[in-house]
């Protein structure tokens, strides 16, 4: 039987921290981020509608879609983002389901979906259970302002453009708080992972 974990945080909250112990642990780790990039690349499905709906103009010399510029398009209309959405998240959840059932084929004992918008994108109903990367707002605020060198305004605005995760703390199975020490982070990882079920964990 395999344990399929939904993995999610907040932006600057420690998501990626967790998702590497994963990968340490020679765990399986499905990175939403990476399959929507793998999604729109030359040849694939999603990449021949988009072509389709928004142009050759978004194009690079090389005729793959210059990110940089389609982001401009679907920044400032709400219509054309949510056609790109529609273009994108079901290849992306098909590549994810894939990938999951050769998981479950191996035998693997847990797989992880490291999925930023989780519980936005109302993609639970893929995961037997969820972990949630938690950290205080004003440590999530520093530590975004560090890593991404932004403004206060700015990295607040980046903030608020996701749901609080004071919210999504209500959503999640487990919590893991990362305002600590990464040492720390790990020792309630092991915990969650043992309260289902999970004890060989390696070393």
């Amino acid at each position: 039987m395999t344990l399929v974990i939904g993995l999610t945080g907040g932006i600057a909250s420690g998501k990626s921290t967790v998702s590497t112990m994963f990968k340490e642990w020679n765990i399986t780790v499905i990175d939403a981020d990476i399959e929507a990039r793998l999604a729109v690349m030359q040849g694939e499905t999603a990449y021949v509608k988009i072509i389709a709906e928004f142009g050759q103009e978004i194009l690079l010399e090389d005729e793959e879609i210059d990110r940089q510029k389609l982001g401009s398009i679907i920044f400032h209309q709400e219509d054309k983002r949510q056609l790109l959405n529609e273009i994108v998240h079901p290849e992306v959840r098909k590549r994810m389901l894939s990938q999951i059932e050769v998981a479950k084929q191996n035998k693997d004992e847990l797989v992880v979906l490291d999925i930023p918008l989780l519980f936005e994108s109302k993609l639970t109903y893929m995961v037997d259970k969820t972990i949630l990367v938690y950290v205080d707002k004003d440590v999530q605020l520093q530590r975004l302002m560090e890593r991404n060198n932004l403004s206060v305004d700015d990295a607040e605005a980046r903030i608020r453009s996701q749901m609080p995760l004071a919210e999504k703390i209500k959503l999640a199975d487990s919590v893991i708080d990362n305002n600590g020490l990464v040492e720390n982070t790990k020792i309630q990882l092991i915990e969650v992972l043992k309260s289902w079920g999970i004890n060989k964990m390696p070393l």
